[in-house]
C-alpha cells in the first residue's frame, strides 16, 4: 500500500519525466509500449494467476479478455501512431490567404487512472496505453477490491516501465482520496456514478478534465422475427462472462410479444450448454469478487418483483458462487430493475413490440450499451435511431468494444468521453490548433482607418 504522504512527491516525479521530455518523441512513447506489451507476454502467467486469485476467472477468458484485449490495443496503436502524431491540415478561408493551418495533437502532461475491479488488467492497461501513446506521464490506481492483480501490477510496471514515465498507488478510499487531491492534466477513472461524482467534484477544484467510463442498466431487444436459438446463446454469453460482471454486459432483455417462452427456454439450454447441469462444479464460470457484492446480488434475488426464476437463482456464500439466472415475469419496477446488476443475473421482460421496447428504453437513464437481436433492417435502424446509448451491438453483443477503431465510452449517466484506439490518444491530446501567415504581403485592408473603400470590401468578402 502507498504511503499517503509519498503520493506529492510521486506525482511531482512524473511531472519532472514530462518536462524533461522523456516521451517527447514518437520512438520513447513506442519505446515505453512495447515494453508494456513485453510484461503482458512475459508476466501472463502471473497475471492470469491473479485473475483467478481475485475473481475466480476461467484461465482462457482471463487471457482473451484481459491479456489479449490490451496485447492488440498496444499493437493496434504502435501501427497507427505514426498518422495519429502527424499535424492536420485543415483549409484556410481565402480572404486569410496566403497561409497555412493545422492542427498539432500534443500531450496534456500527467494524468491520473483509477481503474475498478472487474477486469483490473484490461481496465488499467488499456488507458494508459492510450496516454502513453499521447506522450503523457501517468499514474495507475488499481482497485484495491481486486488485490493480487492490484499488487502484482505494482510489483510489475516499476520492471518494465520507466519510474519517470508511470507509476502505481496502491491503496483504498484514503490512498484514492489523497490522490485526487494532487492536480492533475487529466483523470480517467472507470466504474461507478457514486464514486464518479466524487471524482469529478475533485477534479473540478483544479478544473482538471475528466472521462468517466461508468456503466447502467444495458438492455436487450429480441425481435419476434429473430433466430431465437442463435440469440438466445449471444445474450447468455455476454450476460455470463465474467458472470456478468461486466460494465456492458446485458442487463436486461425486452422479448417482443410471442417468443418469451421460446427465448427463455433457449436461455436455459444455452446455460446448460455452456456450464453443464452444475455450472458451480464448471471451470469456465467465474466467481462474484467478494462477499459484499454476494450479499448484494442475492438481496436482489429476496426482493422479489418476478414470477418466476426460469434457471438458477441458487447460491454459495462460501465460494462467492451465483449460479446462471433467469428471470420472467419482471415488473418493471422490480428492485431488479432499479440498479445495475453487475452479476449474473438476467431479467426478462415481454413487450407487445419494438415502439414499446424503444419507449421503455427511453423513458430510464441512457445506457452504455443497448443490444438489438432482428432480421429485420427497418427494426435494427429504429432501434438506433431512436434511442440513445454508449454504444451498440447489432445481433451480438459487447463486441463493439473490441474493435479499436470504434470509439468506447457512455453518454449521460453512463458516461462521458470514449477511447479505444484513436478515440484514446485523442482524449489523452490536445487538439493545438496553430495558424501561420508569412509576413508578406500585408495588404492594409484589415487595419484602420476604415475608409469606405474598405468597409466596401470587407463587407464583400467577410
Amino acid at each position: 500500500m502507498t504511503a499517503v504522504d509519498a503520493i506529492p512527491e510521486i506525482v511531482q516525479n512524473l511531472r519532472e519525466g514530462f518536462a524533461d521530455g522523456l516521451l517527447r518523441e514518437k520512438s520513447s512513447r513506442i519505446a515505453q509500449l512495447r515494453q508494456l506489451r513485453l510484461m503482458l507476454v512475459e508476466q501472463e502467467d502471473r497475471l492470469v494467476d491473479a485473475l483467478v486469485d481475485d475473481l475466480g476467472k476461467p484461465r482462457i477468458e482471463a487471457y482473451m479478455t484481459e491479456i489479449a484485449f490490451t496485447i492488440n490495443e498496444i499493437d493496434h496503436t504502435i501501427k497507427n501512431l505514426d498518422s495519429w502524431t502527424k499535424p492536420e491540415k485543415v483549409k484556410v478561408p481565402i480572404t486569410f490567404k496566403p497561409a497555412t493551418a493545422k492542427i498539432y495533437p500534443q500531450p496534456l502532461g500527467t494524468v491520473c487512472i483509477i481503474a475498478p475491479w472487474n477486469y483490473p488488467v484490461q481496465l488499467t492497461l488499456a488507458p494508459l496505453v492510450a496516454a502513453l501513446a499521447a506522450g503523457n506521464t501517468a499514474v495507475l490506481k488499481p482497485s484495491e477490491v481486486a488485490p493480487a492483480t492490484a499488487e502484482l501490477i505494482a510489483e510489475l510496471i516499476p520492471e518494465y516501465l520507466s519510474s519517470r514515465a508511470v507509476a502505481v498507488v496502491t491503496g483504498a478510499v484514503e490512498e484514492t482520496t489523497a490522490l485526487l487531491e494532487v492536480r492533475f492534466d487529466h483523470i480517467f477513472y472507470t466504474g461507478n456514478g457514486t464514486v464518479a461524482r466524487i471524482v469529478m467534484a475533485a477534479a473540478a477544484k483544479h478544473l482538471t478534465p475528466v472521462t468517466l467510463e461508468l456503466g447502467g442498466k444495458s438492455p436487450a431487444i429480441v425481435a419476434a422475427d429473430t433466430n431465437v436459438k442463435v440469440t438466445a446463446r449471444r445474450i447468455a454469453w455476454a450476460k455470463f462472462v465474467n458472470a456478468g460482471q461486466t460494465c456492458v454486459a446485458p442487463d436486461y432483455v425486452l422479448v417482443e410479444d410471442g417468443v418469451e417462452e421460446e427465448l427463455l427456454a433457449a436461455l436455459r439450454d444455452a446455460i446448460t450448454e455452456f456450464f453443464g447441469d452444475d455450472p458451480q462444479a464448471s471451470p469456465d464460470f467465474t466467481r462474484i469478487v467478494n462477499e459484499r457484492h454476494y450479499d448484494r446480488l442475492t438481496g436482489l434475488l429476496d426482493s422479489g418483483g418476478y414470477e418466476t426464476t426460469v434457471a438458477g437463482g441458487t447460491g454459495d456464500r462460501a465460494d462467492r458462487y451465483i449460479a446462471p439466472t433467469v428471470l420472467a415475469g419482471v415488473k418493471p419496477d422490480a428492485p431488479v430493475m432499479n440498479e445495475e446488476i453487475f452479476g449474473p443475473i438476467l431479467p426478462v421482460l415481454n413487450v407487445g413490440n419494438i415502439d414499446e421496447a424503444i419507449g421503455f428504453i427511453n423513458d430510464r437513464e441512457k445506457p452504455l450499451a443497448l443490444y438489438a437481436f432482428s432480421t429485420s433492417d427497418d427494426v435494427l435502424s429504429r432501434v438506433v435511431d431512436r434511442t440513445s446509448a454508449g454504444g451498440v451491438t447489432l445481433n451480438h453483443a459487447l463486441l463493439h468494444l473490441a474493435v479499436p477503431d470504434l470509439p468506447f465510452g457512455g453518454v449521460g449517466e453512463s458516461g462521458m468521453g470514449t477511447y479505444h484506439g484513436k478515440a484514446g490518444f485523442d482524449v489523452f491530446s490536445h487538439r493545438k490548433p496553430v495558424f501561420n501567415k508569412p509576413l508578406r504581403p500585408d495588404p492594409s485592408i484589415m487595419y484602420p482607418p476604415y475608409t469606405k473603400m474598405k468597409q466596401k470590401l470587407i463587407r464583400k468578402f467577410m
